[in-house]
């Protein structure tokens, strides 16, 4: 599989002539590093929660028009988006399995990270192809019970983490890799430093750290 990054938590995920687009937010439109024709032939749009930096509406709404992909999300997206006259395909609750195409998921059902909201949304984390874990904002206690994956989507950056939070949920779960998102607000020279910093720890515990920083970078996996 080849996962490509588009800044913050945009990812690409393709295999055997799927391509799944997870969270297009608006930090990677923001400066136009990212562009809706990007994604033109997307055929599948995984959405995780609603919080703006995961869910740009109106570039969603762009990229549907474009592509005609279709959007999976859990009920408080599908919630979200019918407000706007948007229609969920497919509706996913905690434990569900599905496939997008060539692709599995599992979905997990995970408490957002504390931040200074009134309210926290509901998160769908997910295991891909029984051996990628997406945690996407959360170090929930129940994911304890994905360790070994191939590969670990970690947020390394974020205003409810730390570096050393983030180092110890990454090394408590023992995968091969990381990939590192959740920076799309952060200068690239300083996603750099943190980068090259996660990378030398997590290599003494023997777990490779992949860095991901121009938008539509990627990793084979």
């Amino acid at each position: 599989m080849l996962i490509r990054k588009f800044i913050h938590s945009c990812l690409v995920l393709e295999k055997d002539g799927t391509k799944v687009l997870i969270d297009p937010g608006f930090l990677s439109f923001i400066e136009d590093r990212v562009n809706v024709a990007d994604f033109e032939d997307v055929r599948q749009i995984l959405i995780t929660h609603t919080h703006p930096d995961h869910l740009d509406v109106a570039a969603l709404k762009a990229i549907v028009r474009l592509s005609g992909a279709e959007v999976t999300g859990n009920a408080e997206v599908a919630a979200r988006l019918a407000e706007e006259g948007m229609v969920v395909a497919r509706v996913i609750g905690d434990g569900d399995r599905f496939s997008l195409g060539a692709i599995g998921f599992e979905a997990i059902t995970v408490k957002h990270e504390d931040i200074l909201d009134d309210s926290l949304p509901e998160v769908t984390a997910f295991v891909i192809d029984d051996r990628i874990l997406h945690v996407v904002d959360s170090f929930d206690p129940r994911l304890a019970d994905y360790k070994g994956m191939d590969l670990l989507i970690l947020p390394v950056t974020a205003p409810f983490l730390t570096e050393t939070s983030a180092y110890a949920f990454a090394r408590d779960l023992k995968p091969k890799a990381v990939l590192g998102v959740h920076e799309g607000y952060c200068r690239d020279f300083f996603i750099k430093a943190r980068h090259q910093t996660y990378a030398k720890f997590l290599a003494r515990d023997g777990i490779a750290f992949h860095s991901l920083i121009e938008a539509g970078d990627g990793i084979e996996v």
